[in-house]
């Protein structure tokens, strides 16, 4: 599982601390101290190719932590992110995660915290799309939704929609089953997986941002099933 890891943060404690635990962990480590050298990092693919993950502080000279995790998202890079912030508001959590962010962690923080969150985060976006229908069709078209669930690319009236990997398991798994209803603790573990140790309204924000990237369905839904969870409708004329 180890790879190349870019940590960004304007403290070089905390980048050299950091960059320690990696190392010892089996990761190599890229290092940048303000938003602008990291995306700059990131478009040039570090020092020797892209990177599986990036540790990005919010509060950064130059760009701020937000802004480049936007411009990622907004570009198409889905390269997982884990949010430092030195404080733990739940409006900051929550607007990390609607950016695109996969986890977050509050500092101080605890090293050995950091390097298990890295860990569980690449097991859950590395791992194969668990959404595939048994008969293993390779692809899942309603309406004008496209999902080609080898590729984890999705389409919206032919024309390419990027999502992040979570993103895609989780409309993968509720188009694979559609018009059957999911609670929020059911998508968590088939989705995040057991050991997601954070809030499952983080369901109803993922919801949302597919929802937003989407845009209007034909033929099919994301409906909210209040009080009990979410399922993928698809309409009798499909």
């Amino acid at each position: 599982m180890p790879g190349r890891i870019l940590v960004v943060d304007d403290d070089p404690s905390i980048v050299k601390i950091t960059n320690l635990y990696l190392s010892k962990n089996g990761y190599e480590v890229d290092e940048a101290f303000d938003g602008q050298s990291a995306l700059d990092k990131i478009r040039s693919g570090g020092s020797g190719g892209n990177y599986a993950l990036i540790v990005l502080d919010l509060m950064l000279p130059r760009v701020d932590g937000w802004a480049v995790c936007r411009e990622l998202r907004q570009s198409g890079d889905n390269t997982p992110i884990i949010m430092l912030t030195a404080r733990g508001e739940v409006h900051e959590r929550i607007e990390g995660i609607r950016m695109g962010a996969d986890d977050y962690l509050v500092k101080p923080f605890d090293p050995n915290e950091l390097l298990v969150r890295i860990d569980a985060v690449l097991r859950r976006t590395s791992r194969p799309v668990s959404s595939q229908p048994v008969s293993e069709r390779a692809e899942l078209a309603v309406g004008n939704l496209q999902l080609q669930l080898d590729a984890c690319t999705v389409s919206v009236d032919g024309k390419s929609v990027a999502l992040t990997r979570r993103e895609f398991d989780l409309l993968a798994w509720l188009a694979g089953r559609p018009e059957k209803v999911f609670s929020r603790e059911d998508l968590i573990a088939q989705v995040w997986g057991w050991d997601f140790d954070g809030e499952d309204r983080v369901v109803d924000l993922y919801i949302q941002r597919i929802r937003r990237k989407l845009g209007r369905g034909r033929g099919w839904s994301l409906t909210t099933v209040w009080g009990v969870g979410y399922k993928f409708e698809v309409s009798a004329s499909c």
